[in-house]
């Protein structure tokens, strides 16, 4: 399928965010550790981070509905650009944890922000059926490819440093004032966007007939969230740091090649899902990873940890397109944009609370317990899910 003008440009608008989102999860601890601040603190700033989008999205459901997807994407974008530009200018923790609460920065590997609820509200519009799956894979690979182009992009700062004499904090920092800038180009792309794309048959509405299946998933996202708030990038960065003693570089180039296993298998995801189903795929490819997650944590070589991981980053991401088009194909149109955010919301808010966990384990020294403990809640998520939902798969809806 060839998209619409308009889903292509959410697609557009959602690698230039996944590029920023990126390298910013890599760089953020060694950033953050750079200015000063401790493993703790750390940790704190993504609470406080996740938090905040939770928070944004709660809002954008409630009352969203009442003004144009299109001006509250223009909206997110201006606070894209200027998170950036903050975060690249402040040195200390308070004015910092500012920002991270107000702002749109993504310490982790999937969309947190409050453009992914606007953006899936467009695409599910734009089309129907097994054509829905499909779309949304497109708009999670689109997503998981260029956050692995940004992994890799995590590096310049020191190539910066090594070829034209910057200190690799201030190279940090452009890199942080490049957040902003692409902001900007996100803000100039969706003022080209129809201002009444996808709304005028179905005008947008908050939760009614579909309330009671949403909020069962939505009590279900949450605890898959909170465990992976334990996992976030940006620590997963932090603990090969410091189990291992990684570069920078290094840590960029794993998390390149992540992702590109996990965009490979997002771009499987409609195949499988046609095959076996919604619901199965995002539990049978998700049970796996888990496990791998938690002999990860347990290997004794950074060789035999990072096979692991990539085994994990190969079925880990399959549920995103899968579980996006689920939740979309179980309420009614009109329902959409607040479905996507009421099940977005617990999933920021559950892992809100996760990273200043996983920062006080790590700075308690227990290195591999954020992991053991992702896996472990993660295993737990997907059996709960297919017990719940068993009867109720959407293969082609």
């Amino acid at each position: 399928m060839i998209p619409e003008r308009s889903a292509q440009l959410i697609l557009f608008g959602k690698g230039l965010r996944s590029f920023a989102d990126g390298y910013v999860a890599v760089l953020l601890p060694a950033y953050l550790l750079a200015l000063g601040l401790n493993q703790f603190e750390v940790g704190l700033l993504g609470t406080l981070t996740l938090t905040g989008s939770a928070l944004a999205t709660l809002a954008l459901g409630s009352v969203g509905h009442r003004w144009p997807h299109r001006r509250l994407l223009l909206g997110a974008a201006l606070l894209m650009a200027a998170t950036g530009i903050a975060f690249a200018s402040l040195t200390t923790f308070w004015p910092l944890a500012l920002i991270a609460f107000v702002g749109t920065l993504n310490p982790s590997s999937g969309d947190v922000s409050v453009f992914m609820p606007l953006e899936q509200a467009r695409l599910a519009n734009a089309v129907d059926g097994e054509d829905r799956t499909t779309l949304f894979s497109y708009y999670t690979v689109t997503g998981s490819l260029c956050v692995a182009v940004g992994a890799l992009a995590s590096g310049l700062p020191l190539w910066l440093a090594s070829t034209s004499g910057f200190a690799v904090l201030d190279a940090m920092r452009l890199m942080f004032a490049g957040y902003g800038c692409i902001g900007a180009i996100v803000w100039l792309l969706y003022r080209t966007l129809p201002a009444d794309s996808g709304q005028a048959s179905s005008p947008p509405a908050p939760l009614g007939p579909s309330r009671r299946t949403v909020l069962r998933l939505a009590a279900l996202f949450s605890v898959d969230a909170f465990a992976g708030g334990l996992v976030v990038n940006s620590l997963l960065a932090l603990w090969l740091f410091e189990r291992f003693g990684m570069s920078l570089a290094a840590a960029g180039a794993f998390f390149f090649w992540a992702g590109l296993l996990t965009t490979a298998s997002q771009w499987a995801a409609p195949w499988v899902a046609r095959r076996f189903g919604l619901l199965n795929t995002m539990v049978f490819t998700h049970i796996p990873a888990n496990i791998c997650l938690i002999l990860a944590a347990l290997a004794g070589s950074v060789e035999s940890a990072l096979a692991l991981l990539f085994v994990r980053s190969a079925l880990s991401q399959m549920d995103v397109p899968t579980r996006s088009a689920y939740v979309m194909a179980v309420v009614t149109p009109p329902e959409r944009a607040a479905a996507a955010s009421f099940t977005a919301v617990p999933r920021s808010l559950a892992s809100a609370a996760s990273p200043s966990l996983a920062g006080a384990m790590f700075a308690a020294g227990f290195l591999g317990s954020p992991l053991i403990l992702c896996g472990a809640l993660k295993i737990f998520y997907d059996l709960a899910l297919l017990a719940s939902f068993r009867g109720q798969d959407h293969a082609s809806s």
